[in-house]
């Protein structure tokens, strides 16, 4: 989610006024301790403002489902951390329906945190087809998609326009480019989010399934990264900071410090999530009315992007788990759907509404980002996440700051994965 908590900042607080609702079928009770009745939905801090407005609309249409909003921090290891927390209280836990980051859905399915969900109950075919995979474990839905994400590659239009160049599609252009180009106008080469977080995690597999690669295997038990398109992946982020067309300071960035540089005319690529488009073209920016998005270059083609956004999952405990399961088709359904983009900028997961001429009109990226979508893959999947993102985070700064090279890196990563895999 951070990339949600990313789009908020730079973005005014924004109001969505929801006049009704038309029912998704949904009405069987179900589960222990009754079927309907109030709930609570926690989510990272909402700082786009759109997601209270948003349920007001639901309480307005049900009065006896009415649901309270509890925003956790804004960080995601904080919202993690204090989720997690109380989801181990059992029966005692004050959170019915959650708001996860795509990457905690197996996590919190193999710890028994969350149900499962009957896929008949969401229309789930409405969606675009990689993001369903995110809300699956073991074979079964544990969580519905509800905002989606890809990584693009953003470029300054201007300066490739001025050179005659047209935006890479390869690892060897974006590289020339980023070598030569930049230079002669005063900005560095290639940048993305290469602080040792979250964000180095999702850069680091962006590579290495661009290469042609992977990292886990069925569920996170096998380890499939020793190889030499993870090799090829991490050696090509690890020469551009040896080399200098990537500069050292990004490895000190993430999301929003990458997009402000680029957003301050000091950088000619930047791979980011969308909202870092949409913020840099708005009112103000060095670069507003300057800038392109593409699909990630990979080696010899169009690269392969992480699946980022979030998952709607009901707590094993809920109070009342037919209310959770209606609240969450209202809040994946068409017309809620497209608030959130408009409203909360944030990518939907929808597939209707990328092909929208309205939509597309007002956010000029939104069929790039469908591209980038449907060929993107998600995080590797593990019961054991958490201690899977922090050892890529580790090793992987380890090669890009040069204590090792990436050969080393890739059999250390296989090591270490290894040992959390066999747990």
């Amino acid at each position: 989610m951070r990339w949600i908590r990313a789009a908020g900042r730079g973005l005014l607080v924004l109001v969505v006024i929801m006049t009704g609702y038309v029912t998704s079928g949904i009405g069987a009770d179900e589960g222990a301790g009754g079927g309907r009745g109030p709930l609570t939905l926690a989510t990272a801090g909402d700082l786009t403002g759109y997601l209270g407005p948003l349920l007001q609309g639901w309480n307005r249409t049900h009065p006896g489902e009415k649901v309270t909003l509890v925003e956790l921090p804004d960080s995601a290891d904080e919202t993690y951390a204090q989720m997690t927390t109380d989801l181990r209280g059992g029966d005692r836990s004050r959170f019915d329906v959650l708001n996860i980051d795509v990457n905690w859905t197996s996590e919190f399915a193999a710890a028994g945190w969350i149900r499962p969900l009957p896929r008949d109950r969401f229309p789930l075919k409405s969606f675009l087809p990689p993001v369903v995979d995110t809300a699956t474990y073991d074979g079964r839905l544990y969580a519905v998609p509800y905002v989606t994400n890809a990584g693009l590659l953003l470029y300054r239009k201007d300066v490739l326009a001025e050179e005659g160049v047209p935006p890479p599609r390869t690892w060897t252009e974006l590289e020339r480019d980023a070598k030569s180009v930049a230079p002669k106008h005063h900005l560095d080469g290639y940048a993305g989010q290469f602080l040792p977080y979250e964000g180095l995690t999702v850069n680091a597999a962006e590579a290495v399934y661009s290469a042609g690669g992977s990292i886990l295997g069925d569920e996170g038990t096998r380890v499939t990264v020793d190889s030499a398109a993870a090799r090829e992946g991490i050696g090509f982020l690890a020469r551009g900071v040896r080399e200098g067309w990537i500069p050292k300071q990004a490895l000190t960035w993430k999301e929003e410090e990458s997009k402000q540089a680029f957003q301050d005319g000091k950088l000619l690529f930047l791979r980011n999530w969308p909202y870092a488009y949409a913020v840099a073209s708005a009112k103000g920016s060095k670069v507003a009315g300057k800038i392109g998005a593409v699909p990630l270059p990979g080696p010899d083609g169009p690269g392969t992007s992480v699946l980022g956004g979030s998952n709607l999952a009901v707590n094993t405990h809920a109070r009342h788990p037919d209310s959770a399961a209606r609240l969450i088709a209202y809040l994946t359904s068409a017309q809620v759907q497209r608030q959130v983009l408009v409203r909360g900028a944030l990518p939907p997961v929808r597939a209707a509404l990328y092909q929208d001429p309205a939509l597309i009109r007002q956010f000029p990226y939104l069929q790039t980002l469908r591209t980038a979508v449907l060929t993107a893959a998600p995080r590797p999947k593990s019961a054991h996440y958490d201690q899977v993102s922090l050892v890529v985070q580790a090793v992987v700064h380890g090669a890009l700051t040069g204590r090792e090279t990436p050969e080393q890196a890739v059999r250390r990563l296989a090591r270490e994965l290894d040992a959390i895999a066999r747990r």
